[in-house]
């Protein structure tokens, strides 16, 4: 079946992109609008979520549309032995557009292609986050002023982070280079350094948590270790405190550094650097706001010019 679902903005163009960027800061100067009066979005949460889940609900509400959904897949039919497949077809039926969290790696992708409704997919396994890759997008837009070019430092969780993979396969179209900061245990996955090489791609690994190793950072993406990733509980003992950004390690940052984290955040960002000018995790956090209002604005239909020439806005 053919729709305009999300499932991965990997293969956007880079036009596509800047379309969607341009969409978001339409979005950020005016939130609130009722052009999605009469829709109906459904937010299917089969894992838990706090912040992705709120902010499309958010987003939703904002627009106009009408919510509905679930956040515990116990509450649901699929606690009863309900496939996938069956609840996707069923909800398609109330709703013009499904926002979808799973644990499983590709159920977005599936989903997709047994309805004609849209799929927002809002997380698959440690596969990929699209929204988050586009508030991602928006945040590095905003505070470098391009997307071109960056020293881009990716620290922690690297094997599991679906955050970090997703950033990554968009920010090749922008020719970074890439510092992969990670214990062996969690670096990088082999698929997505051939990613990166396949495309000219530079990259670096490395061990070494530092003041001098970050100094030529523009963005730092901090992850949290995700303990229910897991299967042996000895091993995440070993990693979980292996990178703890300390306020006295931005001694020798670059002026424009940012510190990005898709949260929630344990202990890998002491609490001290919250009020640092290099801190910028809650602000990105606020920008999903914008770029979930211009995604499901943009698998509905509704384009730049129609926001543009909205007469709806509150």
């Amino acid at each position: 079946m053919s729709n305009r679902s999300i499932v991965s903005i990997s293969d956007y163009s880079k036009e596509k992109i800047q379309y969607l960027l341009d969409m978001s800061a339409e979005m950020e100067r005016h939130p609130n609008r009722r052009i999605l009066q009469g829709k109906v979005v459904a937010t299917l949460f089969f894992e838990p979520s706090t912040r992705t889940r709120l902010s499309f609900e958010t987003a939703a509400n904002r627009l106009g549309a009408r919510v509905i959904g679930f956040s515990d897949p116990k509450a649901t039919s699929s606690s009863k032995g309900e496939t996938l497949k069956d609840t996707i077809k069923m909800v398609s039926n109330y709703a013009d557009v499904i926002v979808m969290r799973h644990s499983l790696e590709g159920a977005a992708l599936y989903a997709s292609e047994v309805t004609d409704t849209p799929i927002i997919n809002a997380g698959d396994g440690s596969n990929l986050h699209p929204s988050q890759t586009m508030l991602d997008l928006y945040s590095i837009y905003k505070t470098q002023g391009r997307l071109d070019n960056l020293n881009i430092y990716m620290v922690g969780d690297l094997k599991y982070g679906r955050t970090v993979h997703s950033l990554l396969m968009s920010m090749c179209k922008y020719s970074p280079t890439f510092h992969f900061i990670a214990p062996k245990e969690l670096e990088m996955p082999m698929e997505y350094k051939e990613y990166c090489a396949a495309r000219g791609v530079k990259f670096v690994e490395q061990r070494d948590f530092t003041s001098e190793t970050i100094a030529d950072a523009d963005i730092i993406y901090m992850t949290r270790v995700q303990r229910e990733r897991f299967t042996d509980l000895m091993e995440y003992e070993r990693v979980k405190d292996a990178y703890i950004l300390r306020r006295d390690m931005l001694c020798n940052c670059r002026e424009n550094m940012k510190i990005l984290h898709p949260l929630p955040r344990v202990n890998e960002i002491e609490r001290d650097i919250d009020d640092s000018p290099h801190a910028y995790y809650f602000q990105q956090a606020g920008n999903g706001l914008f770029a979930r209002e211009a995604l499901i604005c943009d698998v509905l239909g509704i384009t730049l010019d129609d926001l543009r020439n909205d007469t709806s806005i509150i």
